[in-house]
């Protein structure tokens, strides 16, 4: 490297964009993540000692994993080296291989290896890490943004150690923001004067983003122009205008799209119309499938309100069929009248707990085939064969009941629907109750003493 490429390397660190100038380069100038890195943890007492072992840093962008592994790359005594998942191909890997090897061989350094976005390797070039990372040639920091339980390889997940970094809190990026103001690598060459407001504008609108915040408070200061006394006053209504919407995150492949369906279908079974409101925008304005959602409010609708009120899966179906017909934007009202609709519902899961006691039964204990009085006697020889003899037609007796065995021998006193105590269901237990109190030679209304 000459002077030129000494002053030109200069000159883009100065250009790059305030989120880059602003890495942290030490643990202590880290904010946020104190789960992993705070002081006294695991993390961070291997990174002071040098003495990482291969770790994949999974979470949302913004939260800080590639300003991790920069700041190993600035402690550690090996080789740092990185690899770029877009751009690299086997060969580059297993030239990086042969370079790590000859290292410790040689001068006995240990190579660290950074890939930022590792789920975007395929199975081969994962598989060409194995070796490497399982021999300790390397020590792999990977980093993704995708759960790496279903985008990496399950070898390579059990030779690493998995951290999981949240999205940054408000009080986090407002800190972050207010050290720019005052920090030369970032914007104090500027006399500007920010107010309060705006900077908890950016710290809440960026849904734990600092990159998103850092470029939204640059793009104020810049195109702001100095007033009569030379400072460059940024105020909220600058900062509304620097970032126009909420960064909403949201993967339709990924863990928010699990994430978020299971907090609105506990929310719906929860009976918390707000929260459901609250789920159902997020997935509406990421564009979440509509037929999905409405599928999922189909099936809570029988799970969870089932019959103490049945007109809950009529609405939630006729829902998913006016979606299918309708589709976004319009969707989202269909959806919340669905919602709203089974999660206001009174709630019972006794067909579910019904149906799953049944098929528990069917696969664990014996049982033998239809009861005579209960098979088919239509068909040609049938009759001759004992079928439907002494079967008692209900219609024929008072009440339209009259007691006789439905089910196979060995499960004759099985019990599966025990109705619930909400809704309709009120109703359906004094039915159930007067029934089994006729089977057992009871009159109608007399209970055990």
């Amino acid at each position: 490297m000459d002077l030129f490429d000494v002053a030109s390397a200069e000159k883009r660190k100065r250009s790059a964009p305030l989120a880059a100038r602003m890495r942290p380069r030490t643990l202590d100038e880290y904010i946020g993540q104190e789960e992993i890195v705070g002081k006294g943890r695991l993390l961070r007492r291997a990174i002071e000692a040098d003495q990482l072992s291969s770790v994949i840093f999974y979470g949302p962008p913004g939260s800080g994993k590639t300003t991790l592994a920069e700041i190993i790359a600035n402690t550690t005594g090996g080789n740092f080296r990185t690899l770029s998942a877009v751009n690299s191909g086997v060969a580059d890997i297993r030239e990086l291989l042969k370079f790590a090897r000859d290292e410790q061989k040689l001068y006995g350094r240990r190579t660290v290896l950074f890939i930022d976005e590792i789920h975007r390797f395929n199975k081969a070039q994962q598989d060409a890490l194995l070796p490497a990372v399982e021999d300790g040639t390397i020590v792999l920091i990977g980093a993704t943004t995708e759960n790496p339980f279903f985008e990496v390889n399950s070898a390579l997940i059990s030779r690493s150690r998995i951290f999981r970094l949240k999205a940054l809190s408000a009080k986090d990026i407002h800190c972050l923001l207010q050290r720019a103001l005052e920090d030369p690598r970032g914007l104090a060459e500027y006399s500007v004067c920010i107010d309060d407001d705006a900077l908890w504008h950016w710290a809440n609108i960026c849904a734990g983003d600092a990159r998103t915040a850092y470029n939204a408070m640059e793009l104020a200061v810049i195109t702001t122009e100095p007033g009569e006394d030379g400072l460059r006053h940024v105020d909220l209504s600058i900062a509304e205008e620097s970032i126009q919407a909420r960064n909403i995150s949201y993967d339709k492949d990924g863990d928010w799209h699990y994430d978020v369906i299971s907090a609105f279908i506990k929310s719906m079974r929860g009976s918390d119309p707000d929260a459901v409101l609250h789920w159902l925008a997020r997935m509406t304005e990421a564009g979440e499938n509509p037929e999905f959602i409405a599928r999922r409010i189909m099936i809570c609708a029988a799970e969870d309100v089932g019959l103490a009120d049945p007109q809950a899966l009529v609405l939630a179906t006729a829902a998913a069929d006016a979606v299918h017909h309708v589709g976004w934007p319009e969707a989202r009202i269909i959806l919340a009248e669905a919602a709203i609709y089974v999660a206001t519902a009174p709630k019972s899961n006794s067909a579910y707990r019904g149906i799953n006691k049944a098929i528990a039964d069917l696969r664990d204990k014996p049982f033998s085939g239809v009861p005579l009085h209960l098979r088919d006697a239509s068909y040609k020889g049938a009759k001759s064969f004992g079928h439907g003899k002494d079967y008692k037609y209900p219609h024929d007796f008072p009440g339209h009941y009259t007691p006789q065995q439905y089910l196979p021998d060995e499960l004759k006193d099985a019990c599966y629907y025990l109705p619930g105590s909400n809704g309709r269901e009120l109703r359906i237990r004094e039915v159930m109750e007067n029934i089994r109190n006729l089977k057992a030679g009871k009159k109608p209304g007399e209970t055990e003493e």
